[in-house]
Protein backbone atom coordinates (compact mmCIF):
# COMPACT_ATOMS: atom_id res chain seq x y z
CA UNK A 1 0.00 0.00 0.00
CA UNK A 2 0.96 3.66 -0.38
CA UNK A 3 2.97 4.78 2.68
CA UNK A 4 0.24 7.30 3.53
CA UNK A 5 -2.28 4.46 3.59
CA UNK A 6 0.09 2.34 5.67
CA UNK A 7 0.59 5.12 8.21
CA UNK A 8 -3.18 5.57 8.37
CA UNK A 9 -3.76 1.83 8.89
CA UNK A 10 -1.17 1.80 11.64
CA UNK A 11 -2.99 4.63 13.39
CA UNK A 12 -0.10 7.05 12.98
CA UNK A 13 -1.92 10.00 11.42
CA UNK A 14 -4.04 12.10 13.76
CA UNK A 15 -3.88 15.34 11.73
CA UNK A 16 -2.61 16.53 8.39
CA UNK A 17 -2.98 19.83 6.59
CA UNK A 18 -4.31 18.30 3.36
CA UNK A 19 -4.58 14.49 3.39
CA UNK A 20 -5.15 14.15 -0.35
CA UNK A 21 -2.24 16.43 -1.27
CA UNK A 22 0.04 14.72 1.24
CA UNK A 23 -0.89 11.27 -0.04
CA UNK A 24 -0.03 12.39 -3.58
CA UNK A 25 3.27 13.90 -2.45
CA UNK A 26 4.21 10.69 -0.63
CA UNK A 27 3.60 8.71 -3.80
CA UNK A 28 6.74 10.41 -5.11
CA UNK A 29 9.85 11.34 -3.12
CA UNK A 30 10.23 14.18 -0.66
CA UNK A 31 12.41 15.38 2.20
CA UNK A 32 10.83 15.49 5.64
CA UNK A 33 11.89 16.44 9.12
CA UNK A 34 11.06 15.49 12.68
CA UNK A 35 12.50 17.31 15.68
CA UNK A 36 13.50 16.39 19.22
CA UNK A 37 14.34 18.85 21.97
CA UNK A 38 17.11 17.83 24.42
CA UNK A 39 15.11 18.34 27.61
CA UNK A 40 16.61 15.14 29.10
CA UNK A 41 19.70 13.01 28.42
CA UNK A 42 17.68 10.45 26.44
CA UNK A 43 14.70 10.04 24.18
CA UNK A 44 11.65 8.27 25.59
CA UNK A 45 8.70 6.21 24.39
CA UNK A 46 6.79 9.19 22.97
CA UNK A 47 9.78 10.10 20.81
CA UNK A 48 10.02 6.52 19.59
CA UNK A 49 6.59 6.82 17.96
CA UNK A 50 7.94 9.62 15.74
CA UNK A 51 11.05 7.63 14.93
CA UNK A 52 8.86 4.73 13.78
CA UNK A 53 7.06 7.12 11.42
CA UNK A 54 10.43 8.33 10.15
CA UNK A 55 11.63 4.75 9.58
CA UNK A 56 8.56 3.91 7.52
CA UNK A 57 8.85 7.06 5.45
CA UNK A 58 12.54 6.39 4.81
CA UNK A 59 11.78 2.79 3.84
CA UNK A 60 9.30 4.17 1.29
CA UNK A 61 12.07 6.24 -0.34
CA UNK A 62 11.76 9.60 1.44
CA UNK A 63 14.72 11.48 2.89
CA UNK A 64 14.77 12.14 6.67
CA UNK A 65 16.18 15.19 8.42
CA UNK A 66 16.61 14.40 12.12
CA UNK A 67 16.62 17.66 14.01
CA UNK A 68 17.89 17.87 17.57
CA UNK A 69 17.10 21.28 19.02
CA UNK A 70 20.31 22.78 20.31
CA UNK A 71 18.58 26.18 20.43
CA UNK A 72 14.95 25.25 21.17
CA UNK A 73 16.25 22.96 23.91
CA UNK A 74 17.72 26.02 25.62
CA UNK A 75 14.24 27.58 25.85
CA UNK A 76 11.71 24.76 26.19
CA UNK A 77 8.29 24.33 24.66
CA UNK A 78 5.54 25.70 26.95
CA UNK A 79 3.82 23.05 29.03
CA UNK A 80 0.53 23.21 30.89
CA UNK A 81 2.01 22.64 34.35
CA UNK A 82 4.20 25.73 34.40
CA UNK A 83 7.51 27.27 33.42
CA UNK A 84 10.32 24.94 32.47
CA UNK A 85 13.68 25.02 34.19
CA UNK A 86 16.35 26.27 31.81
CA UNK A 87 19.27 23.87 31.81
CA UNK A 88 22.87 25.11 31.54
CA UNK A 89 24.15 25.47 27.98
CA UNK A 90 26.87 22.86 28.47
CA UNK A 91 24.30 20.34 29.74
CA UNK A 92 22.05 20.95 26.73
CA UNK A 93 25.02 20.55 24.39
CA UNK A 94 25.86 17.20 25.99
CA UNK A 95 22.26 16.04 25.67
CA UNK A 96 22.20 17.13 22.01
CA UNK A 97 25.16 14.85 21.28
CA UNK A 98 23.60 11.91 23.12
CA UNK A 99 20.23 12.25 21.41
CA UNK A 100 21.84 12.69 17.99
CA UNK A 101 23.49 9.33 18.56
CA UNK A 102 20.18 7.74 19.48
CA UNK A 103 18.23 9.02 16.48
CA UNK A 104 21.09 8.25 14.10
CA UNK A 105 21.18 4.66 15.33
CA UNK A 106 17.53 4.07 14.46
CA UNK A 107 17.59 5.27 10.84
CA UNK A 108 19.82 4.57 7.85
CA UNK A 109 22.58 7.17 7.37
CA UNK A 110 23.65 5.66 4.03
CA UNK A 111 22.00 4.69 0.76
CA UNK A 112 20.00 6.67 -1.79
CA UNK A 113 17.97 8.60 0.82
CA UNK A 114 20.23 8.80 3.87
CA UNK A 115 19.06 10.39 7.09
CA UNK A 116 20.81 13.66 7.93
CA UNK A 117 21.19 14.87 11.54
CA UNK A 118 20.73 18.64 11.90
CA UNK A 119 20.95 21.08 14.82
CA UNK A 120 18.88 24.28 14.84
CA UNK A 121 21.58 26.09 16.81
CA UNK A 122 23.49 26.21 13.50
CA UNK A 123 21.12 28.86 12.12
CA UNK A 124 19.69 30.50 15.23
CA UNK A 125 23.09 30.94 16.92
CA UNK A 126 24.46 33.42 14.33
CA UNK A 127 21.11 35.28 13.96
CA UNK A 128 20.81 38.68 15.62
CA UNK A 129 17.78 39.64 17.69
CA UNK A 130 16.95 42.42 15.22
CA UNK A 131 17.01 40.03 12.25
CA UNK A 132 14.88 37.53 14.17
CA UNK A 133 12.25 40.13 15.03
CA UNK A 134 12.24 41.72 11.54
CA UNK A 135 12.33 38.56 9.43
CA UNK A 136 10.40 36.09 11.60
CA UNK A 137 8.50 37.93 14.34
CA UNK A 138 6.62 40.19 11.92
CA UNK A 139 4.79 37.14 10.49
CA UNK A 140 3.20 36.14 13.83
CA UNK A 141 0.06 38.00 14.93
CA UNK A 142 0.05 38.23 18.72
CA UNK A 143 -3.70 37.52 18.90
CA UNK A 144 -3.11 34.13 17.27
CA UNK A 145 -0.27 33.35 19.64
CA UNK A 146 -2.49 34.24 22.61
CA UNK A 147 -5.22 31.93 21.31
CA UNK A 148 -3.01 28.83 21.53
CA UNK A 149 -4.39 26.51 24.22
CA UNK A 150 -1.19 26.16 26.22
CA UNK A 151 -0.61 29.93 26.21
CA UNK A 152 -4.20 30.78 27.09
CA UNK A 153 -4.16 28.31 29.98
CA UNK A 154 -0.92 29.77 31.31
CA UNK A 155 -1.87 33.45 31.13
CA UNK A 156 -3.42 33.61 34.60
CA UNK A 157 -0.34 32.24 36.37
CA UNK A 158 2.05 33.80 33.89
CA UNK A 159 4.24 32.68 31.01
CA UNK A 160 7.68 34.00 30.18
CA UNK A 161 8.39 35.76 26.91
CA UNK A 162 10.93 32.99 26.19
CA UNK A 163 8.34 30.22 26.23
CA UNK A 164 5.71 32.45 24.60
CA UNK A 165 8.09 32.89 21.65
CA UNK A 166 9.01 29.22 21.31
CA UNK A 167 6.62 28.77 18.39
CA UNK A 168 8.67 31.31 16.39
CA UNK A 169 11.85 29.29 16.86
CA UNK A 170 10.26 26.01 15.78
CA UNK A 171 8.63 27.68 12.80
CA UNK A 172 12.00 29.12 11.78
CA UNK A 173 13.35 25.55 11.76
CA UNK A 174 10.87 24.48 9.09
CA UNK A 175 11.62 27.58 7.00
CA UNK A 176 15.38 27.01 7.19
CA UNK A 177 15.10 23.31 6.32
CA UNK A 178 12.80 24.20 3.43
CA UNK A 179 15.42 26.63 2.12
CA UNK A 180 18.46 24.45 2.74
CA UNK A 181 17.15 20.97 1.90
CA UNK A 182 13.85 21.52 0.05
CA UNK A 183 12.10 19.95 3.05
CA UNK A 184 8.33 19.89 2.43
CA UNK A 185 6.96 17.80 5.32
CA UNK A 186 7.21 18.21 9.06
CA UNK A 187 5.57 15.84 11.52
CA UNK A 188 5.52 15.24 15.25
CA UNK A 189 3.19 14.36 18.08
CA UNK A 190 -0.32 15.76 18.11
CA UNK A 191 0.61 17.94 21.09
CA UNK A 192 2.93 19.77 18.67
CA UNK A 193 0.27 20.40 16.04
CA UNK A 194 0.10 24.16 16.68
CA UNK A 195 3.86 24.55 16.34
CA UNK A 196 3.97 22.35 13.23
CA UNK A 197 1.23 24.21 11.37
CA UNK A 198 2.76 27.55 12.39
CA UNK A 199 5.92 26.52 10.55
CA UNK A 200 3.98 25.61 7.42
CA UNK A 201 2.19 28.97 7.60
CA UNK A 202 5.49 30.83 7.99
CA UNK A 203 6.82 29.22 4.81
CA UNK A 204 3.65 30.28 2.96
CA UNK A 205 3.91 33.87 4.21
CA UNK A 206 7.64 34.20 3.44
CA UNK A 207 7.93 32.27 0.16
CA UNK A 208 4.39 31.80 -1.11
CA UNK A 209 4.96 28.02 -1.22
CA UNK A 210 2.67 25.45 0.40
CA UNK A 211 4.19 22.58 2.35
CA UNK A 212 2.83 19.67 4.34
CA UNK A 213 2.30 19.02 8.04
CA UNK A 214 1.29 15.86 9.84
CA UNK A 215 0.86 14.74 13.45
CA UNK A 216 0.67 11.36 15.13
CA UNK A 217 -1.68 10.65 18.04
CA UNK A 218 -0.38 10.38 21.58
CA UNK A 219 -0.49 6.73 22.60
CA UNK A 220 -2.59 5.89 25.63
CA UNK A 221 -3.35 2.88 27.80
CA UNK A 222 -6.83 1.38 28.03
CA UNK A 223 -7.78 3.78 30.85
CA UNK A 224 -6.80 6.80 28.76
CA UNK A 225 -3.59 7.59 30.64
CA UNK A 226 -0.34 8.22 28.81
CA UNK A 227 1.51 5.20 27.42
CA UNK A 228 5.22 5.13 28.22
CA UNK A 229 5.12 5.64 31.98
CA UNK A 230 5.58 3.08 34.74
CA UNK A 231 5.35 3.33 38.51
CA UNK A 232 9.08 4.01 38.56
CA UNK A 233 8.83 6.73 35.90
CA UNK A 234 9.47 7.29 32.20
CA UNK A 235 10.51 4.46 29.87
CA UNK A 236 13.74 5.71 28.27
CA UNK A 237 15.61 4.46 25.21
CA UNK A 238 18.97 4.80 26.97
CA UNK A 239 19.86 1.41 28.52
CA UNK A 240 21.52 3.23 31.42
CA UNK A 241 18.18 4.81 32.37
CA UNK A 242 15.83 1.93 31.47
CA UNK A 243 17.57 -1.43 31.26
CA UNK A 244 16.89 -3.65 28.23
CA UNK A 245 15.22 -6.13 30.62
CA UNK A 246 12.90 -3.44 32.04
CA UNK A 247 12.25 -2.16 28.50
CA UNK A 248 11.31 -5.66 27.32
CA UNK A 249 9.11 -6.21 30.38
CA UNK A 250 7.28 -2.93 29.78
CA UNK A 251 6.03 -4.14 26.40
CA UNK A 252 5.52 -7.68 27.63
CA UNK A 253 2.99 -6.25 30.12
CA UNK A 254 0.96 -4.44 27.45
CA UNK A 255 -2.80 -4.69 27.92
CA UNK A 256 -4.76 -7.08 25.74
CA UNK A 257 -7.07 -4.23 24.71
CA UNK A 258 -4.17 -2.16 23.36
CA UNK A 259 -1.45 -4.60 22.31
CA UNK A 260 -2.57 -4.76 18.66
CA UNK A 261 -2.53 -0.95 18.45
CA UNK A 262 1.02 -0.97 19.82
CA UNK A 263 2.08 -3.67 17.36
CA UNK A 264 0.88 -1.52 14.47
CA UNK A 265 3.00 1.37 15.73
CA UNK A 266 6.19 -0.36 16.87
CA UNK A 267 6.47 -3.65 14.98
CA UNK A 268 7.64 -4.03 11.36
CA UNK A 269 5.16 -6.88 10.86
CA UNK A 270 2.55 -6.49 8.16
CA UNK A 271 -1.22 -6.38 8.14
CA UNK A 272 -1.83 -10.12 7.73
CA UNK A 273 0.52 -11.16 10.53
CA UNK A 274 -0.83 -8.55 12.94
CA UNK A 275 -4.39 -9.61 12.08
CA UNK A 276 -3.47 -13.19 12.99
CA UNK A 277 -2.00 -12.00 16.29
CA UNK A 278 -5.26 -10.17 16.98
CA UNK A 279 -7.17 -13.43 16.48
CA UNK A 280 -4.79 -15.28 18.83
CA UNK A 281 -5.16 -12.56 21.47
CA UNK A 282 -8.94 -12.78 21.30
CA UNK A 283 -9.01 -16.59 21.42
CA UNK A 284 -6.15 -17.26 23.85
CA UNK A 285 -5.27 -14.07 25.72
CA UNK A 286 -3.51 -16.04 28.46
CA UNK A 287 -0.81 -17.11 25.97
CA UNK A 288 0.16 -13.43 25.49
CA UNK A 289 1.60 -14.22 22.07
CA UNK A 290 1.07 -10.68 20.75
CA UNK A 291 2.81 -9.17 23.78
CA UNK A 292 5.81 -11.44 23.30
CA UNK A 293 6.11 -10.51 19.64
CA UNK A 294 5.80 -6.81 20.49
CA UNK A 295 8.41 -6.94 23.26
CA UNK A 296 10.88 -8.92 21.11
CA UNK A 297 10.46 -6.71 18.02
CA UNK A 298 10.87 -3.37 19.76
CA UNK A 299 13.68 -4.49 22.08
CA UNK A 300 15.55 -5.85 19.06
CA UNK A 301 15.17 -2.52 17.28
CA UNK A 302 16.15 -0.24 20.15
CA UNK A 303 18.79 -2.44 21.82
CA UNK A 304 19.63 -5.60 19.83
CA UNK A 305 18.46 -9.11 19.08
CA UNK A 306 20.93 -10.37 21.68
CA UNK A 307 19.42 -8.14 24.37
CA UNK A 308 15.90 -9.28 23.45
CA UNK A 309 17.00 -12.91 23.70
CA UNK A 310 18.75 -12.26 27.03
CA UNK A 311 15.67 -10.48 28.41
CA UNK A 312 13.50 -13.46 27.46
CA UNK A 313 15.92 -15.90 29.07
CA UNK A 314 16.13 -13.78 32.21
CA UNK A 315 12.37 -13.64 32.54
CA UNK A 316 12.10 -17.40 32.15
CA UNK A 317 14.88 -18.08 34.66
CA UNK A 318 13.54 -15.65 37.24
CA UNK A 319 10.24 -17.51 37.46
CA UNK A 320 11.69 -20.99 37.57
CA UNK A 321 11.69 -21.90 33.89
CA UNK A 322 15.38 -21.46 33.21
CA UNK A 323 18.87 -21.58 34.71
CA UNK A 324 19.70 -18.55 36.86
CA UNK A 325 23.41 -19.33 36.74
CA UNK A 326 23.54 -18.51 33.02
CA UNK A 327 22.54 -14.85 33.63
CA UNK A 328 25.37 -12.33 33.74
CA UNK A 329 25.46 -10.04 36.76
CA UNK A 330 24.11 -6.96 34.97
CA UNK A 331 21.07 -8.78 33.62
CA UNK A 332 20.43 -10.46 36.99
CA UNK A 333 20.62 -7.14 38.80
CA UNK A 334 18.36 -5.44 36.28
CA UNK A 335 15.81 -8.25 36.40
CA UNK A 336 15.73 -8.31 40.20
CA UNK A 337 15.46 -4.54 40.33
CA UNK A 338 12.22 -4.82 38.39
CA UNK A 339 10.64 -7.42 40.68
CA UNK A 340 12.15 -6.09 43.91
CA UNK A 341 15.76 -6.09 45.09
CA UNK A 342 16.65 -5.50 48.75
CA UNK A 343 20.12 -4.62 50.00
CA UNK A 344 21.19 -6.64 53.04
CA UNK A 345 24.12 -6.01 55.40
CA UNK A 346 25.22 -7.58 58.63
CA UNK A 347 27.94 -9.92 59.80
CA UNK A 348 26.33 -13.17 58.63
CA UNK A 349 23.91 -14.56 56.10
CA UNK A 350 20.25 -14.95 57.17
CA UNK A 351 18.19 -18.11 57.53
CA UNK A 352 15.82 -19.13 54.76
CA UNK A 353 12.81 -17.85 56.72
CA UNK A 354 14.53 -14.52 57.37
CA UNK A 355 15.58 -14.24 53.72
CA UNK A 356 12.03 -14.81 52.50
CA UNK A 357 10.78 -12.06 54.82
CA UNK A 358 13.63 -9.65 54.00
CA UNK A 359 12.95 -9.99 50.29
CA UNK A 360 9.26 -9.26 50.71
CA UNK A 361 7.94 -12.42 49.08
CA UNK A 362 6.28 -13.15 52.43
CA UNK A 363 5.04 -10.70 55.04
CA UNK A 364 6.94 -12.07 58.01
CA UNK A 365 9.37 -14.72 59.24
CA UNK A 366 6.47 -16.86 60.43
CA UNK A 367 4.87 -16.59 56.98
CA UNK A 368 8.19 -17.72 55.55
CA UNK A 369 8.14 -20.78 57.79
CA UNK A 370 4.63 -21.62 56.57
CA UNK A 371 5.65 -21.25 52.94
CA UNK A 372 8.54 -23.66 53.48
CA UNK A 373 6.32 -26.14 55.35
CA UNK A 374 3.75 -26.05 52.53
CA UNK A 375 6.44 -26.74 49.91
CA UNK A 376 6.01 -23.40 48.14
CA UNK A 377 9.31 -21.66 48.97
CA UNK A 378 12.26 -21.54 46.57
CA UNK A 379 15.83 -20.31 46.78
CA UNK A 380 17.47 -19.80 43.38
CA UNK A 381 14.68 -21.96 41.89
CA UNK A 382 15.40 -24.85 44.25
CA UNK A 383 12.63 -25.83 46.68
CA UNK A 384 13.75 -25.35 50.28
CA UNK A 385 12.68 -27.67 53.09
CA UNK A 386 14.38 -26.23 56.19
CA UNK A 387 13.25 -22.73 57.19
CA UNK A 388 16.03 -22.42 59.77
CA UNK A 389 18.86 -23.38 57.46
CA UNK A 390 21.29 -20.49 57.06
CA UNK A 391 22.25 -19.38 53.55
CA UNK A 392 25.76 -20.32 52.45
CA UNK A 393 28.23 -18.20 50.45
CA UNK A 394 28.31 -20.82 47.69
CA UNK A 395 24.57 -20.25 47.13
CA UNK A 396 25.08 -16.60 46.22
CA UNK A 397 24.83 -15.84 42.51
CA UNK A 398 27.84 -13.78 41.41
CA UNK A 399 28.89 -13.84 45.03
CA UNK A 400 26.16 -11.42 46.13
CA UNK A 401 22.62 -12.32 45.01
CA UNK A 402 19.87 -14.79 45.85
CA UNK A 403 16.48 -15.15 44.19
CA UNK A 404 13.55 -15.94 46.51
CA UNK A 405 10.23 -17.19 45.21
CA UNK A 406 6.93 -18.14 46.78
CA UNK A 407 4.71 -20.24 44.57
CA UNK A 408 4.91 -19.56 40.85
CA UNK A 409 4.61 -15.79 40.59
CA UNK A 410 5.91 -14.01 43.70
CA UNK A 411 9.62 -13.30 43.15
CA UNK A 412 12.17 -10.93 44.67
CA UNK A 413 15.89 -10.80 45.36
CA UNK A 414 18.45 -9.96 47.98
CA UNK A 415 21.86 -8.42 47.38
CA UNK A 416 24.42 -8.85 50.15
CA UNK A 417 27.31 -6.67 51.09
CA UNK A 418 30.66 -8.37 50.56
CA UNK A 419 31.23 -8.67 54.31
CA UNK A 420 27.85 -10.34 54.83
CA UNK A 421 28.49 -12.73 51.96
CA UNK A 422 31.65 -13.91 53.65
CA UNK A 423 33.81 -13.40 50.54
Amino acid sequence: MNVFDELSWRGLIANSTDPQALSSALAGRLTFYVGFDPTAPSLHMGNLVQLMVARRLQAAGHRPLLLVGGSTGLIGDPKESGERTMNPKEVVAEWVARIQGQVSGLLDLDGDNPATPVNNLDWTGPMSVIDFLRDIGKHFPVNRMLARDVVRNRLEDGISYSEFSYVLLQSLDYLELFRRYDCTLQFGGSDQWGNITAGAELIRRVTGERVHAMASPLLTKADGTKFGKTESGTVWLDPGLTSPYAFHQFFLNAEDEKVIDYLKVFSPRGEDEIAQLAVETAERPQARRAQRVLADDITTLVHSAAEAEAANAAGQALFGRGDLSTMDETMLRNALTEVGLTEVGGPELPTVADALALSGVVASKSAGRRAVAEGGAYLNNERVTDADERLRPDQLLHGRYVVLRRGRKTVAGLRFETSAAGV
